[in-house]
């Protein structure tokens, strides 16, 4: 399971998902071109020293992005307010990249058309969307504990 975002344009929120992803073990990835300069500095307050640890994989663009992960035959799900499909009901699978947008903009047509699943946090009427931040935990969280059910029914199997 890895996390990816695309062109972030808040250092805070990038901080604190690679410290998310420090913590679970999960590897991430910047899609560039970002909307700050992606230096430690800026993300050391909300990473803090868990920037240590965490693998970080710098993309210089959407399509280099697009040209590794087919190499690897990953499947993308996007996560956006623009989905049908709640993030409940889908079943993940360890090899997944849970890839979330720019915080102003989101994602452009062809990231929206790449991604192999559209997938939505339902939220309150009327209200616009969650953080960034929020969003890649509560997704990392539900993602996490599917494959850990799956792996202990499969355990309990043999």
């Amino acid at each position: 399971m890895q996390i990816a975002l695309f062109q972030p344009d808040i250092p805070q929120n990038t901080g604190t998902i690679l410290r998310l992803c420090a913590c679970l073990g999960m590897p991430a990835h910047i899609i560039e071109p970002a909307g700050f300069p992606f230096s430690d500095r800026l993300f050391r307050r909300a990473g803090m020293d868990y920037l240590d640890h965490v693998s970080v994989t710098r993309h210089d663009s959407w399509t280099k992005f697009e040209d590794w992960r087919a190499g690897q035959g990953y499947r993308l799900l996007l996560f956006t307010t623009k989905a049908a499909t709640d993030y409940r009901d889908f079943r993940y699978q360890s090899s997944d990249i849970l890839l979330f947008g720019r915080e102003s903009a989101g994602v452009t047509d062809a990231v929206v058309e790449a991604a192999d699943a559209r997938l939505v946090i339902p939220i309150k009427a009327g209200l616009r969307s969650l953080n960034v931040a929020m969003s890649a935990a509560m997704a990392a969280g539900e993602a996490l504990r599917q494959i850990r059910n799956a792996e202990e029914g499969l355990r309990r199997e043999t």
